[in-house]
């Protein structure tokens, strides 16, 4: 798996360096076989943002974008649009977000959901269906982060949120302390690994993706 979101990863043009952050020796040594930049971190962290915020201390690049080790199915270009949000230094954070058609989908709680503003800012993220009646398509979360730096580092400090902890969802933590995330829609497919099934479904979809 995380062999596979690292090869697809580099296929971005935008990124200077690649590093996997875990707590894991097990980790470590896979992707150290694969070439990979690895750095150990506290087994002490709560999420992966944290995790990511103790490397960026070491680091003085301006820009953190935050790939999850769960997303097989990214692509390069996804991430490049994380970074380019970014050029636009008023913007301390941003994700993206996809639209989905199927919406019996829109009742399942390992799928974000996300309404924005005019403007591709996020108003809300919720597991629960969003906005509750909908038509056409809704708003999926996919949870793959670029932040400036400086924002990274204040976010971790940051107390968690009520919203935060009933949802479950770190990044509702920015928008209850004041801060905004914009959102940039992509028109790519992806699939985060949350249950055995979505191994099969991810397994499906890049065997699709290879013929064709």
């Amino acid at each position: 798996m995380i062999e596979r979101v690292y090869e697809r990863a580099s296929t971005a043009s935008l990124l200077d360096r690649i590093i996997v952050a875990t707590d894991d020796v097990r980790i470590a040594q896979a992707v150290q076989k694969i070439g990979a930049e690895v750095r150990m971190t506290s087994p002490l962290h709560n999420s992966g943002t944290e995790r990511v915020a103790e490397v960026a201390l070491e680091i003085t690049t301006p820009l953190i974008i935050n790939i999850q080790g769960d997303e097989p199915l990214i692509k390069g270009q996804m991430i490049d649009e994380l970074v380019l949000a970014l050029q636009d230094e008023s913007i301390p954070m941003v994700s993206l977000t996809a639209r989905v058609q199927n919406l019996k989908l829109i009742h399942d709680p390992n799928i974000v959901k996300v309404v924005i503003d005019k403007d591709g800012f996020a108003l809300y993220f919720s597991r629960s269906p969003l906005p509750s009646h909908t038509s056409g398509y809704f708003l999926q979360h996919i949870g793959i982060y670029g932040y400036q730096r400086n924002f990274l580092l204040k976010f971790t400090k940051l107390e968690p949120s009520r919203l935060e902890k009933a949802e479950k969802l770190e990044q509702l933590r920015a928008l209850e302390h004041g801060y905004r995330i914009k959102m940039i829609e992509t028109q790519s497919q992806t699939l985060s690994i949350d249950t055995p099934q979505d191994i099969i479904r991810a397994e499906e979809f890049l065997k699709k993706e290879a013929n064709d």
